[in-house]
């Protein structure tokens, strides 16, 4: 029985990737959107909209390297999205903004987050989300830093 319930919980983990990313890619890459992939979109909330953010945090808050975001961060510049600034505290430092057309993508994509949360917890009890919560940081832990439990 534990077998056979190991086996669903894996078909229904790779069944829910592949359909969270096919769902978001159609629900947040509109027509409004259509000049931006949904790799953009997820550098756009890795930037956020409190205060600037450099490279670097952005970088790291996305697992990839500087390098491999500058070459995003241009694009979305070209486009509008974003917008750089130099800190005046430290010249060397490149902080990142949204500009107002970055913001309303960074919502857009924010709103279809809290649909699908919605769904999720719908007629779940304070316990079971609990539960829930300490499985998903059990699944991000293994796929942060590859810990294997026999």
């Amino acid at each position: 029985m534990v077998q056979n319930t190991k086996r669903s919980i894996n078909e229904l983990l790779v069944s829910l990737f592949n359909h969270v990313m096919d769902m978001e890619a159609k629900a947040v890459i509109t027509e409004e959107y259509r000049d931006i992939s949904n790799n953009d979109m997820h550098i756009i909330e890795a930037i956020g909209v409190e205060e600037p953010r450099n490279m670097s945090v952005i970088a790291h808050r996305l697992s990839v390297t500087v390098s491999t975001l500058t070459t995003n961060m241009n694009g979305l510049e070209r486009k509008g999205y974003i917008k750089r600034e130099r800190s005046e505290k430290d010249r060397r430092v490149v902080h990142v903004l949204l500009t107002a057309k970055g913001k309303k993508a960074f919502y857009h994509h924010r709103d279809f987050h809290k649909k699908m949360i919605r769904a999720i917890v719908k007629g779940l009890g304070e316990e079971e989300m609990e539960i829930l919560y300490r499985c998903l940081v059990n699944l991000n832990s293994f796929l942060e830093d590859g810990t294997q439990e026999n």
